[in-house]
């Protein structure tokens, strides 16, 4: 890589949807775009959150000049606090609604940070080597932008999480700024796949107001339990809307409702207070004059909509002539669990409305119509889809080349390769540090791929626990071993195999204990090794075997 070439590359957000960071550096100066987390799938047991690898900026931290956030969704701002735990960022650049976020965030976390600067379409940022400007793109959260970097080797436009939306509810993407930028020329574009796979247009934000206020107008006799993602926050403030013009007071349901209603109060979207009004006020109103607004769109367990499905949520208990909607659809691996929450709000004789039947919800994601028209109006020599999965990335390379893109001037890239722009070309060729770093509780990092394994086979096959005493000095066994288990086997149902674990494990302990050269790690290999293939014969699975070893003479001496 030649030092005057302008470098791009991914530590997140390639082949996954979620954990968004991008960064882009030429000689002495790198600007970071977004810093997200990304959710672990179910195998990722005790995972919290997966977050990007810093090891490349933490060893180039003297270059970062900047972190710039295109809007407030978590898969773009979740990792800044531990970002800031890690790293010394100059200046972070984000959107009001974002900053009112990432504020928050930080809040909790007991994080300080006095250098975010708030920032809109008319805002400028130059540095030695780049100028930096942005444009207005319409998603399912306010204050949403893409960013054109202009680099001494061309322009490089992200367009952020973006949907052309012609009626939108918010404000509407600024395509003549886009025009603008294009004309001008842009070295390479890289834009949004989330829904590249997606035939036609995206639904009108407009249609689903529509369709809600008419769900009102049908149901004005019962009460409404409505869960919807709480980042949407146009979405909230025309519910709020609604629920004005059909004179019914709404109470909020959920942590992250309460905080996004809460900052959007603050940064202006909703502007009619008194109608938030407390749960306890809910109940004694008639069930046509209050709206429960609640998290829980995603079957997520602990939400609040989870808890009145099941009858256990300490405020709110289900009515027959209830009315639930669910304004979202699930994300992909959430399926099964918005399934089960439906089929037990069924179980309760409740309507339930989904937007499969009713068009309630909008993806805030573009369609191929609009990727095609963000790529028409960009006019870009070269093109990098982000922000999805392989065949999203793929899909979208495809849509470039119908768009009059050569195909060798697209790319399809992993987290950590190397764009290397020139004045003359695009080419791909290096690779930084961008593996998945694991956030367990409030350690990061320290859970790798082998703890991982662990818990999956603790959590298939179970775990068996051989305790033994020894007299090291005389090389004795001196009881026979201590078996106990969890998840593998029930000891009270298996005494003889029990009684046959002991016999094996004291065996292969006196015979390791002749070997005086032996030490614990050894003994504890050899037993775990020699009563392998007599448990997989016995039962077929093989449990995580933890041996305890104790030399009680020298215990006893010690002591």
């Amino acid at each position: 890589m030649k030092e005057e070439t302008t470098k791009v590359f991914a530590l997140g957000g390639l082949g996954e949807v979620g954990k968004n960071m991008y960064c882009v550096m030429h000689k002495d100066e790198i600007i970071i775009v977004d810093s997200g987390v990304m959710f672990p799938e179910e195998d990722l047991l005790g995972i919290d959150y997966v977050i990007p690898d810093y090891t490349f900026l933490k060893e180039n931290v003297e270059k970062i000049k900047a972190l710039l956030i295109t809007h407030g969704h978590e898969d773009h701002i979740g990792s800044i606090p531990f970002l800031l735990q890690t790293i010394n960022i100059p200046k972070i650049y984000a959107p009001a609604q974002a900053k009112a976020l990432i504020d928050k965030k930080l809040e909790e976390k007991n994080i300080k940070y006095n250098n975010m600067i708030i920032y809109n379409e008319s805002t400028n940022i130059k540095t030695k080597y780049f100028n930096i400007e942005f444009f207005r793109t319409t998603h399912s959260i306010p204050d949403s932008h893409g960013i054109a970097i202009h680099s001494p080797n061309g322009t490089i436009v992200m367009t952020g999480d973006f949907k052309i939306d012609l009626t939108p509810i918010g404000p509407m993407s600024n395509i003549h700024k886009m025009a603008r930028i294009g004309e001008r020329g842009v070295k390479l574009l890289m834009s949004d796949s989330t829904n590249a796979t997606v035939k036609g247009s995206s639904l009108s934000e407009s249609v689903v107001d529509e369709n809600l206020s008419e769900i009102f107008e049908n149901e004005k006799n019962n009460r409404i339990i409505l869960a919807t993602f709480a980042s949407n926050i146009y979405r909230l403030k025309h519910i709020i809307e609604i629920c004005r013009k059909n004179k019914r007071k709404v109470a909020l349901f959920g942590r992250s409702m309460d905080t996004s209603i809460d900052i959007a109060v603050k940064c202006g979207y909703i502007q009619d207070k008194k109608i938030i009004i407390t749960p306890e006020e809910a109940n004694r109103l008639k069930p046509s004059q209050v709206c429960l607004l609640c998290t829980g769109s995603q079957g997520e367990p602990l939400a609040a909509l989870s808890r009145i499905a099941n009858g256990n949520h300490r405020q709110i208990k289900l009515m027959p002539n209830d009315i639930v909607i669910f304004s979202s659809s699930p994300i992909p691996g959430n399926a099964a669990s918005v399934a089960k929450t439906i089929n037990k709000l069924y179980l309760k004789g409740v309507k339930v409305y989904t937007n499969g039947e009713n068009e309630i919800h909008s993806s805030g994601h573009a369609n191929q119509n609009e990727l095609k028209l963000m790529i028409r109006l960009f006019k870009p020599e070269y093109f990098a889809p982000y922000h999805g999965e392989y065949r999203m990335l793929k899909t979208h390379c495809d849509l470039a080349t119908l768009c009059d893109i050569p195909k060798e001037n697209t790319f399809i890239l992993a987290n950590g390769d190397v764009l290397n722009i020139s004045k003359n070309k695009v080419t791909k060729g290096g690779k930084v540090p961008a593996e998945d770093i694991y956030v367990d509780g409030s350690r990061i990092g320290d859970v790798g791929n082998m703890v991982i394994k662990d818990r999956k086979l603790m959590s298939s096959n179970g775990i068996l626990v051989i305790i033994a005493n020894i007299d090291i000095n005389n090389r004795k066994l001196l009881t026979k071993p201590m078996i106990t288990t969890r998840g593998y086997i029930l000891v009270n149902e298996n005494e003889v195999l029990i009684r046959q674990i002991e016999k094996n494990a004291g065996m292969i302990i006196e015979n390791k204990l002749k070997n005086k050269s032996l030490n614990y790690n050894d003994l504890k290999t050899e037993l775990i090794n020699g009563l392998i293939p007599f448990l997989s014969d016995k039962t077929g699975r093989i449990p995580i075997i933890l041996p305890i070893i104790m030399d009680i003479k020298n215990y006893n001496n010690e002591k």
